[in-house]
């Protein structure tokens, strides 16, 4: 199912994610400073709380129930979950890595005072940041577009649905406060080359192709199998 096109117009996207990204500094800090006051007002908390059902879609539990929907609900398609879930989780490991690299303090966390320099620390903190200081980018936001990638690759029938939860698993890691725009958009760039390395490009798309073909046949004619049984 690895469809081949130049690789060029593959990195486009997450080129396009990373250059927005370095615009988005300049409103980091009015963005944040906006959502934290809008948070300390109940009605519009409220409202912006509805974005906290999305935060499914990028989380790596979310994930895993979710592909064992796919599981139980298409067992004729039983022979990608291997790869969709690689791609969703990935993703998200990918952009962990990136936090062990910068340092920079999430808008919960931040005085939001001074320029968008000052929520930078210092570079290769590794594990000594912690949390607070791992706002950059957003592993969510990887994740979900990684799983977005992977699923509409299995269901391109889908592929606004799928974009779209992963654009708002992107916002309510904003709208909480635990990311700035900027994090958001190179967390979203990061999922896109993981998975680009998974469904397009390099060597670990024709592996998985070659597998698949083998489970594809074992888990088709388990379903045929099955199928006069249920009758």
């Amino acid at each position: 199912m690895t469809q081949k096109c130049p690789i060029w117009r593959s990195f486009c996207l997450p080129l396009a994610l990373l250059a927005a990204a370095v615009p988005a500094l300049a409103i980091d800090v009015p963005v944040a400073a906006a959502f934290r006051v809008w948070n300390q007002t109940s009605v519009i908390r409220s409202y912006l709380g509805l974005f906290g059902m999305f935060e499914t879609f990028g989380h790596g539990l979310g994930v895993i129930v979710l592909t064992l929907a796919i599981h139980q609900l298409d067992p004729k398609r039983r022979w990608a979950i291997p790869r969709v879930l690689t791609c969703a989780l990935a993703a998200g490991l990918a952009a962990d890595l990136v936090k062990l690299l910068v340092f920079r303090m999430r808008p919960y966390d931040c005085p939001l005072t001074g320029s968008v320099w000052t929520t930078f620390g210092a570079w290769f903190p590794l594990w000594n940041a912690g949390s607070s200081g791992q706002s950059f980018p957003s592993a969510h936001t990887a994740t979900a577009v990684g799983f977005a990638a992977a699923l509409c690759w299995l269901y391109p029938q889908g592929r606004w649905l799928f974009s779209i939860l992963a654009a708002l698993v992107g916002c309510q890691r904003i709208v909480c406060g635990a990311h700035f725009p900027s994090d958001v958009l190179v967390g979203a760039a990061t999922g896109c080359v993981a998975s680009l390395f998974l469904l397009k490009i390099g060597p670990l798309p024709a592996w998985f192709d070659r597998k698949e073909a083998v489970w594809r046949a074992c888990w088709e004619g388990s379903v045929a199998d099955a199928e006069p049984m249920n009758r």
